[in-house]
Parts: structure tokens; C-alpha cells; sequence
């Protein structure tokens, strides 16, 4: 009768792969049509199941609902930067990594970073959570996915000019 029990490397291949970052991605045909909303509804319901969740950057465009759904969600506090005299803000991937949350919502994937940020883009970033260990629930539109930008633009009329590779 053959040994039907896993290798020791088929068992360390099934623990690595268990300890993997997860990324998920709320993708949107449009500004606006609650990915950001769902994100953080989702990030209250692991909460509530003993996960530690944080907020590394969310966009709100001032919509209250949106708004809302950060209440009672820690928020770490945005890095500032200064550029041509200007403060920004950005994501401040050092203190996600630090505060070593299970699980980091990051909004905007396709964002570019300010001059001064570690990575250019923000989905640079979210590899950089990931390869810390931190699940990522983020979230982009399709027309800013490398290769549907042209198929986009043609049906639009729009291009954007942030993409991520897919």
C-alpha cells in the first residue's frame, strides 16, 4: 500500500502558502459606485469576528455615508511630505508595517505617490504591506487597469493616466 502522507516540503509549501498575505480587490466601472463604502462595511464585520483591522487610507470625498463607515475603525495617521512648499499627505506604510494589523484597507490603488514617498504608486505600497504579512482589502476602477485603460478611453472618451498592472 503506497504512503499516501505529504512530504515534509509538500507540508512547508502548505504552511508558507497559509501564512500569505491575501490581497483583495473591490473593483468599480465607476467613480463613485461604493467600493470604498463596501470596503469599510467589510472591514467593520472582520472587526467584529476579533480581527485586527486597520485603516491606512481612505479617500471619502466628503460623503457622509463613507464618512460614517470609518467611526469606531482605527485609522492610522497619514504621512506628511513636503513638496514644492506644498504639505501632502500620503499613506504611512512604515507605521501599517509597524503596528502589524491583520488586516490594512488602503483605498485608491492606482494612486500616484507624492515625490519624496518610498514608492512611486500607491500599489507599490500595498506589495510592500503584503510582503510584511498584512492581509490588504483595496480597491480601483477598471478603466485603471493597465489593459483596459485604451478600451476604456476608446468607449469613454476618458483616459486616466494612473494604472496598475494587472
Amino acid at each position: 500500500m503506497p504512503d499516501k502522507r505529504p512530504t515534509a516540503d509538500a507540508l512547508l509549501a502548505r504552511i508558507k502558502e497559509q501564512d500569505r498575505a491575501r490581497l483583495r480587490i473591490y473593483i468599480g466601472a465607476a467613480p463613485g459606485v461604493g467600493k470604498t463604502y463596501e470596503m469599510l462595511q467589510e472591514a467593520h464585520a472582520l472587526r467584529a469576528r476579533g480581527l485586527d483591522v486597520v485603516v491606512g487610507y481612505v479617500e471619502t470625498y466628503g460623503r457622509r455615508d463613507t464618512e460614517a463607515q470609518l467611526k469606531d475603525l482605527e485609522v492610522v495617521p497619514r504621512r506628511r511630505i513636503e513638496y514644492r512648499g506644498v504639505t501632502m499627505e500620503e499613506m504611512d506604510v512604515d507605521a501599517i508595517v509597524k503596528r502589524r494589523p491583520q488586516v490594512c484597507v488602503v483605498d485608491e490603488l492606482a494612486h500616484t505617490n507624492v515625490p519624496g514617498s518610498r514608492h512611486p504608486k500607491r500599489h507599490e505600497d500595498v506589495l510592500e504591506i503584503l510582503d510584511a504579512g498584512i492581509h490588504v482589502m483595496t480597491a480601483v476602477n477598471i478603466q485603471h487597469l493597465e489593459t483596459l485603460n485604451d478600451a476604456v478611453a476608446r468607449a469613454t472618451g476618458v483616459r486616466v493616466q494612473e494604472t496598475v498592472p494587472d
